[in-house]
Formats: structure tokens, C-alpha cells, sequence
């Protein structure tokens, strides 16, 4: 049985594999775009996905949907992106006034009776994504058949469920460039074994020592539980396709995720939330993560130095698992979707 190891550097710096990873390894999965708390009854909230402009709405009746901000028409976006939701009863597009319910539907369009073609309302609806609210956030899908998101996060539901489920109210989101593939700043936040030493001051006083570490895997996740000093346990959790979960014992959750921008470039998105009820200092707390994240952020820009010069990494820790694990779900996704022809090859041509 040959020796765990780590995913070849030439995975992530291969304009290929960057296509790949957003045109099917997203697809594969759910992605959390909003705090559930943001959206009330009769608001819309335009988001960016990938590249994608994305419309959230609940009607009235609390029904959730997602659509492609994109009118069906000339393909304008109806709503500018936006850090607040809005409320509305209809959605207009600016462009020919085509006009929508927050269901979808196409409501009225301009002048019907003059186009060149018969034309019927029900044919041009916006285009609409699957959808679920989980826990504290809304998800949508890319693709028309991911995982299961109960099967995603199947691990926090079983190790989490109070915390998780609990009412959570947002209180920050930032975003930040990393001049570095997303993989690298990813496997970074999953790798256990540099805690200690470069986070001695921030995150390695919220973990605790290395002998309390405990580990849990599935199919889609992983997690690290350690003791909390103030008490009760801190859970870590890495999820696929680029998302972190870290709870606090007094049930304060941040979300951070890596999504890809460029080949050497991704966005961290970082979300603070916490109880409804709870008091929380959300600038102090902020600032403490964004310690944290500056320490790692002159890591990982490092690192893509050298993997931009085909340095291969060499042999993993028994702290490094939760990369490996993450690693292998890659691998599997990529064999699946191209072939092993496509590490075969490329392993020839090195």
C-alpha cells in the first residue's frame, strides 16, 4: 500500500485544473451565500458566486428561492450587487421593464402583443437554482445534482446540532484578495501541525495543546474538537469544496471560505455570527481572527512562490490528516470527472 501523500503542485498552477475546479468541482457541491437572518419576508438580495450574480428572495409566505441575476431577455442583471437586502413585491429589469414575482415567474413584459414571435409569460421565467436554508445560512447549488447538503454536512449536524441550529444573527462579513491558489490557502487552514508554532499567540490559545487534539472524518468533512479554556469543546470543521466552520463553546460560529478568483489569486470571505440573544464585542472578536488570518495570509502567499516553481511538498505529518482527507475527496472528484489518465500523463511528462 504505497505512503499517504499530498496533491502534486502542478494541480495548482494548471490553467486547466482551474477551469475544472469551476466548471465541475463547484458543481459538485452547496455553497452558503448568505446569513438566513438577512433575508425577512418580501426581501430580495443580490450576491456574487463565482463570478456569478445571484438573486435570493423569500416571498411573503417565507418561501426561499435563488435565480441567475440575469434578466431571460437581453441579459441584465435586475438588481446591482449589494451588501443589504431589499424589499420589493415584484422585480423590474432596468433595461425593457420586464417585470417579475419573487417566485420567478415573468409577470408582464413591455408592449407583448408587438413581438416577432408568439410569446408566452410562462416560457421565460427566470433561471432558477436549488436552494436550502441550513443552520444559520441560505446554500444554493451550481449543479443540477450535488451531494446531498444533509450528506455535506452531515458532521456538523451530528457533532453540532444545538450550536448549529440555534437563532444566529450575522454580525460581520469581510473580504480579503490572497495572492495564492485557493487549494493552498485552503489545505492551510486544514493543517494542524503548524498551530503551535505560527499562531502561538491567536488561534493555538483557542486550541489548546496538541495532545487534546481529536479527530472526526466522513465522506465530506472533517473535524477537530479540542478543549476550550474557558470550557467546553472548540470544534473546527473543513468542508468541501473550500469552507471552514470554527464554534466557540458559547455558541459563536465563524465561516471562512477560499474561493477561487485566478489561478494564483482567491477571495477569503469571512462571516461572524452568534446568538441572537448573546452580547458580543463583533469588532474585538473580528480583529482577533484578522490577526490570525494576516499570520497565515504571509504563509500562503509564501507557499505559492513555490509551487509557482514546481516545488512538490514532501511527506505529510500525523497533524497534516485533515489535508490529506480533503485531498483525497479531490483526487476522487478529478479521477471521476477526467480519467486517471489525467495524473498518469502529466506525471509521464514531469
Amino acid at each position: 500500500m504505497a505512503a499517504p501523500s499530498f496533491l502534486p503542485s502542478w494541480l495548482y498552477t494548471d490553467s486547466a485544473i482551474a477551469q475544472w475546479e469551476q466548471r465541475s468541482y463547484a458543481h459538485h457541491f452547496w455553497h452558503p451565500i448568505a446569513a438566513a437572518s438577512q433575508l425577512l419576508c418580501g426581501q430580495v438580495l443580490a450576491v456574487e458566486l463565482l463570478g456569478r450574480s445571484l438573486l435570493l428572495t423569500r416571498a411573503g409566505n417565507g418561501d426561499l428561492k435563488a435565480f441567475y441575476n440575469c434578466c431571460p431577455h437581453r441579459g441584465v442583471a435586475l438588481l446591482e450587487l449589494q451588501n443589504q437586502p431589499r424589499s420589493c413585491r415584484k422585480l423590474v429589469c432596468p433595461y425593457h421593464g420586464w417585470t417579475f414575482g419573487l417566485d420567478g415567474s415573468l409577470l408582464a413584459a413591455a408592449r407583448e402583443a408587438s413581438f416577432e414571435s408568439s410569446f408566452h409569460r410562462e416560457e421565460w421565467g427566470l433561471t432558477s437554482l436549488l436552494c436550502q436554508e441550513d443552520g444559520p445560512l441560505i446554500w444554493v447549488a451550481l449543479g443540477e445534482r450535488p451531494v446531498p447538503l444533509s450528506q455535506q454536512l452531515e458532521l456538523i449536524h451530528r457533532e453540532a446540532p444545538q450550536l448549529w441550529f440555534a437563532p444566529l444573527r450575522q454580525c460581520s462579513r469581510i473580504q480579503q484578495v490572497l495572492h495564492c491558489n485557493w487549494k493552498i490557502a485552503h489545505d492551510n487552514t486544514l493543517d494542524d501541525y503548524h498551530v503551535a508554532i505560527a499562531h502561538p499567540m491567536t488561534l493555538h490559545r483557542e486550541q489548546g495543546p496538541v495532545r487534546d487534539y481529536c479527530y472526526g472524518f466522513n465522506d465530506w468533512s472533517n473535524l477537530l474538537s479540542t478543549p476550550h479554556p474557558a470550557g467546553g469543546a472548540f470544534l473546527t470543521f473543513g468542508l468541501a469544496p473550500w469552507t471552514h466552520v470554527l464554534i466557540w463553546p458559547d455558541g459563536r460560529l465563524a465561516m471562512l471560505e477560499f474561493l477561487p478568483l485566478e489561478l494564483q489569486r482567491c477571495r477569503l470571505q469571512l462571516r461572524l455570527l452568534a446568538p441572537q440573544d448573546y452580547v458580543v464585542d463583533a469588532d474585538l472578536w473580528l480583529q482577533q481572527l484578522i490577526q490570525f488570518l494576516a499570520e497565515d495570509r504571509c504563509l500562503v502567499e509564501s507557499a505559492q512562490i513555490g509551487y509557482s516553481h514546481g516545488f512538490d511538498p514532501g511527506p505529510p505529518h500525523r497533524l497534516e490528516k485533515r489535508i490529506l482527507q480533503w485531498q483525497d475527496l479531490y483526487r476522487r472528484l478529478l479521477i471521476a470527472d477526467q480519467g486517471e489518465a489525467v495524473l498518469r500523463s502529466h506525471a509521464a511528462i514531469r
